[in-house]
């Protein structure tokens, strides 16, 4: 009988992140390992790192040696450093963090099984040493799908049985979609589907593209292969993550790809909801836009990445747009879908902003309703344009605009929830009773709203509900971002 070996993934950072975990999960359970949800019950912790921001590598720190801390106490022989920080430092995060047993880049992906097995019986794997991803793909998008032997998290599909040689003259082999070589790591009823990965934007304050690599499509195929297997999981909302969806299909041939797979995602047996994440608001098309506002179970729902609204301030991000063009999207937007929901990030205290430039940031935001809205204080991110630009501003001035901003977005995403008393909603059902804190409670998230980084529903009372259902619900308050509602025609839905 084969050696019992545990193996917990412990994932950080985004959305992308947790679909790339899935994919390591699959490739170690297909390999033998035993899956546990608690690192301190598992021979190796596999820690999946974001590398995005100073804060995000600080919790990744902080998580390797909170696993590292288990190896005194626990089960576990070896934490393993993976993701997106892995990449980027490889051999200098291995020198500067030794509790890390090993820290893999996304080349070892393929081979995990075998690297975590040499780690854990004492062998020793040479950190791999960064490179420039964006130099591993061609530069015309059109040759990319071609090109071999490139690692692509969350990409990763296995491939058909060879066909049997012994059968019967004249009966053809089966032949069907690849299968998604994805373990689910929970039971939520929703999961994010990978659509691409990188990034061919240039950014000035951005370092992803150079550890994610170029912009390159999933097949189509294999985009609903994995949605209809998410669906017989249970699966009731997919969300489609990648750093640029409005990207999609550039180097299949066709930009306009995305408005003829959402709709057919949409008919996947099971699924009620189709979100998209990740949206630049240059590259939005009016076709697009009329797809995610007239598409049955595709949800109004647009995450575009504003970043600023002052032209000047854009133009050295290297991005586009100005105050009132991004308002005449939202207007055109919501002219389709008056219940929309959008959310967005922005950087205050960038390198030559002024208070001109912030004052037109702070305009945009008061004029453009937005239901969710992250704000960061700009900092020097390694490998980027903008650690050249002069002009920096003082630290104490950046912290001040960034104070500022975020009392402004809370009182904005208060309002706009406010205003949504009395609209009707659909909502999923996500937690139930004891979860929720409450056992007579039930909370969930509207179409608005998407998993994690927006608000949710409150349910003012939690019966004839169940986790996976959708209903119809009256808003009857709000509590800051979140919806208080009632839930509608629960037993007329139920029959």
């Amino acid at each position: 009988m084969p050696e019992r070996r545990t193996v917990a993934l412990v994932t950080l950072g985004c959305a992308r992140n947790e679909v790339d975990s899935e994919e390591l999960a699959g490739r170690l359970a297909a390999d033998g390992w035993e899956l546990v949800e608690d690192a301190a019950d598992a021979d190796v912790a596999v820690v999946n790192t974001c590398g995005f921001v100073e804060a995000a590598k600080k919790d990744s720190v902080d998580a390797l040696l909170e696993a590292n801390d288990l190896k005194d106490h626990g089960r576990t022989q070896a934490v393993v450093a993976v993701g997106c920080m892995a990449e980027r430092y490889g051999k200098e995060l291995a020198e500067a963090l030794p509790e890390a047993d090993g820290v893999l880049g996304f080349d070892d992906y393929s081979d995990i099984s075998n690297r975590l097995q040499l780690i854990l019986s004492g062998g020793h794997v040479e950190a791999h040493t960064p490179r420039d991803r964006r130099k591993l793909l061609p530069i015309s998008p059109a040759e990319r799908q071609d090109a071999s032997g490139v690692a692509l998290p969350g990409h990763a599909q296995e491939e058909p049985a060879p066909a049997p040689t012994d059968l019967p003259e004249g009966l053809a082999p089966a032949s069907g979609p690849r299968a998604p070589l994805r373990r689910r790591l929970d039971t939520s009823p929703v999961a994010s589907v990978k659509l691409a990965s990188g990034c061919d934007r240039r950014c000035s304050f951005c370092a992803i593209p150079s550890f994610r690599g170029s912009f390159i499509s999933r097949r189509p195929s294999d985009v609903l292969g994995e949605t209809r297997w998410l669906a017989e999981q249970g699966v009731k909302e997919i969300m489609l993550v990648s750093e640029n969806n409005t990207s999609y299909g550039k180097d299949l041939g066709d930009i306009r790809l995305l408005e003829t797979l959402l709709p057919e995602l949409a008919e996947v047996d099971g699924i009620e909801r189709v979100r998209v994440s990740y949206l630049q608001p240059a590259e939005m098309r009016p076709g697009l836009i009329d797809v995610l506002t007239a598409t049955p179970k595709v949800v109004p729902y647009f995450d575009l990445s504003f970043q600023h609204s002052a032209p000047d301030v854009l133009r050295a991000m290297r991005r586009f747009g100005d105050t009132d063009r991004f308002l005449e999207l939202l207007d055109t937007i919501r002219s389709k879908a008056p219940q929309a929901g959008v959310r967005s990030n922005f950087i205050v205290g960038f390198p030559g902003e002024t208070e001109a430039d912030f004052a037109e940031l702070e305009r945009f935001l008061t004029g453009a309703r937005l239901d969710a809205i992250g704000v960061f204080g700009y900092s020097d991110e390694e490998g980027t344009e903008a650690v050249t630009y002069e002009n920096k501003l003082d630290e104490d001035v950046i912290a001040e605009r960034l104070a500022h901003m975020q009392r402004l977005a809370e009182e904005l995403t208060a309002q706009r929830a406010e205003e949504r008393v009395g609209e009707t909603v659909e909502v999923l059902v996500e937690a139930v009773g004891e979860e929720t804190g409450d056992e007579d409670g039930a909370t969930g998230r509207a179409a608005h709203q998407a998993p994690e980084t927006d608000g949710q529903v409150i349910f003012t009372s939690g019966e004839g509900l169940t986790v996976g259902r959708i209903v119809t619900a009256k808003v009857v308050g709000s509590l800051g971002v979140d919806l208080v509602a009632e839930a509608l025609d629960l037993e007329e839905a139920a029959g």
